[in-house]
């Protein structure tokens, strides 16, 4: 049958327990540590820069006002867009930056 791995007796069953405890807690130290590093190693890696940004009006109706380049100071809170959501948004008459100037990196010459 079932044969225990552990001492037959208290006094040795004892000292496995207080052992075991002692290594749960160094267990749990260590893993607190390896959590708090991999935290601060997410914290510092900043996200990518988003290809592409279209800037909108603070107003209410929030209408699109510019494309920028996605490291573009001037469009640095819009949110980021891909190449194609950025042609499109310059074929329908949206301006592009005059700064970072999207459409030249993006291949359009007639803007």
């Amino acid at each position: 049958m079932y044969e225990s791995v552990f001492p037959p007796d208290l006094d040795r069953l004892l000292v496995v327990r207080h052992w075991l405890a002692l290594a749960l807690k160094e267990a749990d130290a260590r893993i607190t540590q390896l959590r708090a590093e991999q935290a601060a190693r997410q914290r510092t890696v900043p996200p990518p820069e988003p290809d592409y940004r279209i800037q909108r009006s603070p107003g209410a109706d929030r209408a699109p006002t510019a494309v920028h380049i996605g490291s573009c100071g001037m469009g640095r809170k819009a949110p980021g867009v891909s190449a194609d959501t950025a042609r499109r948004a310059l074929a329908d008459g949206i301006p592009p930056c005059e700064v970072c100037r999207p459409e030249s990196e993006l291949g359009i010459l007639d803007v």
